[in-house]
């Protein structure tokens, strides 16, 4: 069986709603590992302490999901600390032996936005399109030589019922099942 690692990065699960129900709700399909990497790195990262253990992780997994809120049009802190630990390491200082590795696997951004999908357009009330925002990733996962996959966007995260918590817990599964379907075909 193929290995999915969500790498959860939210600053406090216990207030959180959506990202708590996409995870949750991940962790039951085969194959699936979800890590609340805020349990595993409170303080943050360091290159030299967590790169090698954060790396392994990394080459062990067959796709790779990033989810996350999106704050104030960025990442978290903790996953930009966890890129400046674990992607320096595994790109800059141990390429041959773990970066080169890395290269080919399917990265997916799951990622949950507080304001209406109309606010993320071109000229709305956001300015920029979560593309937009999402534009940095994207060049990291080109530099990485990872294959970007479209990305699971759940917009009006923190107003959500709990019906439509469910029914987009539902969705975000589905979207999990057909990339690692369309991924798996891919690599064989």
């Amino acid at each position: 069986m193929t290995k999915t690692l969500i790498l959860l990065f939210h600053p406090d699960l216990t207030r959180s709603k959506a990202n708590l129900a996409l995870a949750r709700a991940a962790a039951t399909l085969p194959g699936v590992e979800v890590v609340d990497m805020s349990a595993v790195a409170p303080d943050g990262f360091d290159l030299s302490c967590d790169g090698q253990v954060e790396a392994a992780r990394l080459l062990a997994a067959d796709r790779i999901v990033l989810q996350f809120p999106m704050q104030w049009y960025s990442t978290p802190q903790l996953l930009k600390a966890w890129q400046d630990a674990v992607l320096t390491r595994m790109f800059y200082l141990e390429y041959e032996a773990e970066g080169r590795r890395l290269e080919g696997t399917p990265l997916m951004i799951a990622t949950t936005a507080g304001n209406t999908p109309e606010a993320y357009r071109h000229g709305g009330g956001n300015l920029m399109s979560i593309s937009d925002l999402l534009a940095p990733l994207r060049a990291t996962a080109h530099r990485c030589a990872l294959v970007w996959a479209e990305p699971f966007v759940v917009y009006r995260s923190d107003r959500l019922t709990q019906e439509e918590l469910d029914a987009t817990a539902a969705d975000y599964c589905a979207a999990l099942i057909r990339w690692t379907n369309a991924s798996t075909q891919k690599a064989a």
